[in-house]
Order: structure tokens, then sequence, then C-alpha cells
């Protein structure tokens, strides 16, 4: 179990911290939802946290398979949308993977990437169109 404390700092500004670690970060509504934009949104780390569980589910594999991702990157792109209510609609993800690898494992390094508990956890109205490219 994990436990984040969240204070609201007012003007749709949060802090959240990591009881664990004691890291913390901050939240800010965004400027098209009556916020300042000056930080992460809620939504913002919605995406961030799909991108890096996925990248890190990947890494894990790697890692198994004695290879070093160093290098790789994903990119995460949030749409909104308004229709039924305001929510995410889509956060296509594209990763950058500067290795020549074999096929089999390509293969097994985006299964896992597929796997990632946060790209699960999400409701299946988000659309998330997944994309590789292998150098």
């Amino acid at each position: 179990m994990v436990e984040i404390q969240i204070a609201y700092k007012g003007k749709l500004r949060c802090s959240a911290t990591h009881v664990d670690s004691g890291a913390t970060l901050l939240t800010d509504a965004p400027k098209d939802n009556m916020g300042n934009g000056e930080s992460f949104s809620p939504t913002d780390l919605v995406a961030t946290a799909l991108g890096t569980c996925m990248m890190t589910i990947m890494g894990i594999a790697a890692q198994r398979m004695e290879i070093d991702l160093s290098g790789a990157t994903v990119t995460v792109t949030k749409e909104m949308t308004a229709a039924p209510t305001r929510r995410i609609g889509r956060l296509a993800v594209t990763f950058r993977v500067p290795l020549s690898l074999t096929q089999e494992q390509r293969q097994k390094l985006e299964n896992a990437a597929m796997t990632c508990p946060v790209h699960k956890s999400l409701h299946p109205d988000v659309e998330i169109p997944v994309s590789f490219n292998w150098n």
C-alpha cells in the first residue's frame, strides 16, 4: 500500500507528497479550466503515469533479457473531450527505442509495455493508441 497526502494550496493548486519517499509535486488546473497552467494538471499526471508505467514495465522486461533501454523515450499526447462530460478522451503513446533488436525481442518488450497496471486501470472509453519506433 502507498499513501499520497494532498493539500489544497488555493488558486486551484495542490501539493502532493509521496509519504514513503517524501517526494513532493504540485498540480495546477490548466488554463482552459480556470487555472494558471503553471504545473502538471491532474489529467497531465494520468498521461505521465501511463507513459512512465509502460516504460518502466518494458524496462523490467529488458533488464531480465539483459538489454539496456537507456536512451529510449516515450511521448504521451493527451486529448481532452467535453462530451458527455469533461474527461480524457485519448492518450496517444509513442515509443522511440534506439536499439537494433530481433523481432522476438521487440515483441517481448512491446507485450510487456501493454501489461502496465496504469494502462489496465484506465476506463475503456479512453482511446490509447500505442506505437513503437525501433532504430
